[in-house]
């Protein structure tokens, strides 16, 4: 089980920004912040009060990882679909809309978007409804 990850982000202010608007629909909030001198803000999203997903700024040997896929779970449809707009209304890049791929499994029901550093993110879950 993954405890935390955290994403190196080229704009910090702008990156927090951008997650706390697409995450918010699955219940992310910004739970923690501190500033590392010498380096910048650190930012801990997550939802039932645990910082999951760390943004904090590139440092040498430590750049953005683009490319990266990461896929947050939602309780229901209506919060995916409400993930991808919330994602696109913040700047976000559509790379899917909302809908079922069942090439996965008959009930998976996804949306993908790109962040402004290149990073691909989905919502999806697993439920029929």
């Amino acid at each position: 089980m993954i405890d935390h990850l955290t994403l190196r982000v080229a704009d910090y202010e702008t990156s927090k920004r951008f997650y706390l608007a697409a995450l918010e629909p699955l219940g992310y909030e910004l739970l923690m912040e501190f500033e590392l001198p010498g380096i910048g803000k650190f930012g801990g999203l997550g939802a039932d009060k645990k910082p999951d997903l760390w943004i904090a700024p590139v440092e040498d040997g430590r750049p953005v990882p683009r490319g990266q896929h990461i896929a947050f779970r939602a309780r229901k449809r209506a919060e995916v679909d409400a993930f991808h707009r919330a994602a696109l209304a913040a700047g976000g890049k559509d790379d899917g809309g909302p809908g079922k791929r069942e090439q996965y499994h008959p009930n998976y029901y996804g949306a993908f978007v790109v962040d402004a550093n290149g990073i691909y993110l989905e919502a999806c879950t697993h439920h029929p409804e």
